[in-house]
């Protein structure tokens, strides 16, 4: 491998990157200068939406090769045709990323690289037949891949108060869930993205509707979780990626609200600290010892000049990782 320190990077323009799938990477050069050092091997990015994270990897140093996961098929047929110049050294797979550890099994090549950029992407908001949007009239839909059962009318039609609740709140910590959920129960039915979006700004005090965004943000957002199923998702998935990281290897995570932060931070901290399994009141004997060391302890939040670019980036919590050898902690 050549000095990185001397020729580290093929200059990346990173203001005019093509853009068939709309995508504008959240934290670019946070994260290429996380990898910087690692010029080869495999990458993966668990969540490649769009393709933006991906493509900046792969021009950034030819070396590198990166396979793509994502759940909705649309995303994997636009980056598939967006990286097409890259040829062999990038694949792309249809799928959900706590399926990496199966995906990755007939694959011996060391993994270097892994990147999650949790969440909806761009295009899927910006899609009104989507459903994900408050913003625009459409069915409520709501999947990452369309072909999965659940969707948000049955969630939001059929489930009971009770339930809405304890999703609106675990999931977006949304202050007035009680009075939410109540609504939407008196309600019904509800067919339609601004019939719900309405519902919930009326449902919500008048002051609430007077400051800040849109009062059924967090309520799209929590639905939106409950019907992917996302939470439940994030801690497998970065287990198994965790366990195939070679020495020296380094894991990003971008998350977007404090459900998904709470359960990166948990895995990472319990990866770096090494978690004993025996009785407290014997000696360790299971050989527990710390797997990855976390290369900043304090979440690492977007710049001002990116969030005025991309607003969609204000909420961004990054954390990194880096894979330790067996007995380096």
């Amino acid at each position: 491998m050549r000095d990185a320190r001397e020729d580290s990077t093929i200059p990346v323009d990173l203001e005019n990157l093509p853009a068939p799938f709309s995508h504008q990477p959240v934290m670019l050069k946070e994260i290429l200068e996380t990898f910087r050092l690692l010029e080869d091997g495999l990458f993966i990015d668990a969540t490649i939406g769009g393709g933006g994270h991906a493509e900046a990897l792969l021009a950034a140093a030819p070396q590198r090769e990166l396979v793509g996961i994502d759940r909705d098929q649309s995303a994997v047929e636009a980056v598939s045709a967006r990286l097409k110049r890259f040829g062999d050294r990038f694949e792309v797979h249809h799928g959900r990323f706590d399926e990496i550890g199966t995906i990755l099994d007939n694959d011996d090549r060391p993994l270097n690289g892994a990147i999650f950029d949790l969440g909806v992407s761009s295009h899927q908001l910006d899609t009104p037949e989507r459903g994900f949007s408050y913003r625009y009239k459409s069915p409520l839909d709501m999947r990452m891949n369309p072909s999965d059962s659940l969707d948000a009318s049955t969630v939001v039609n059929s489930y009971g108060e009770d339930e809405l609740t304890d999703i609106l709140r675990r999931n977006s910590d949304e202050r007035f869930a009680r009075r939410i959920a109540r609504s939407i129960v008196a309600t019904r039915p509800i067919e339609s993205t601004t019939e719900l979006a309405e519902l919930v700004r009326n449902a919500v005090p008048a002051a609430t509707r007077r400051t800040g965004r849109h009062p059924a943000m967090r309520t799209f957002q929590a639905i939106r979780i409950a019907v992917n199923d996302e939470l439940e998702l994030i801690e497998p998935a970065l287990k198994q990626t965790i366990e195939r990281l070679r020495p020296g290897g380094r894991i990003v995570v971008l998350s977007y609200h404090s459900g998904e932060d709470r359960i990166v931070k948990q895995v990472f901290r319990e990866a770096a600290d090494g978690v004993c399994v025996c009785p407290s009141t014997l000696p360790c004997i299971c050989g527990s010892e710390s797997s990855v060391k976390l290369l900043r302890r304090k979440v690492i939040r977007p710049t001002p000049e990116e969030i005025e670019a991309n607003s969609r980036s204000a909420s961004a919590r990054f954390r990194a990782a880096e894979r330790l050898s067996v007995g380096e902690a």
